[in-house]
């Protein structure tokens, strides 16, 4: 049986959003908390992107979850109005794991982007019962 591969642009997912006050913590900066979310959101959705299966071989999904987070680095602070660029791939890929590096970078109107946040998320493909389920190489 031949086994699956994908290249790292197959899972490459970007996402922006604009930091609101709803967004800030007490020192009226971007809460951590917050863009915790938004990149784990980027990191599941760029192991799904991989993971997939041939739907039109066999009607199924496959489900990603967050096994950890390997790293977490602040770079620097975001506030009110800025843009937030977050870019996630797959970079390596064991039997039923996915790493996926998420770069976070506020973005100015000129284009420029000034990264703020690197982190690296461990993500396991679940087949439908919930149990590991092998992914496509890399």
């Amino acid at each position: 049986m031949e086994i699956e591969s994908r290249k790292v642009s197959d899972s490459i997912v970007e996402t922006v959003h604009m930091v609101r006050p709803q967004h800030l913590n007490a020192s009226d900066r971007l809460f951590g908390g917050a863009l915790m979310q938004w990149i784990d959101e980027v990191a599941v959705v760029a192991a799904k992107r991989h993971a997939r299966m041939n739907v039109a071989k066999r009607h199924t999904r496959r489900n990603v979850i967050t096994a950890s987070v390997d790293s977490l680095s602040f770079l620097r602070g975001a506030y009110v109005k800025d843009t937030v660029v977050i870019i996630g791939k797959v970079t390596y890929v064991g039997n039923t794991s996915m790493e996926v590096k998420v770069d976070t970078y506020v973005e100015a109107l000129s284009g420029e982007r000034t990264p703020i946040n690197h982190a690296y998320f461990t993500m396991v493909a679940l087949d439908k019962n919930d149990r590991p389920v092998r992914v496509p190489r890399l």
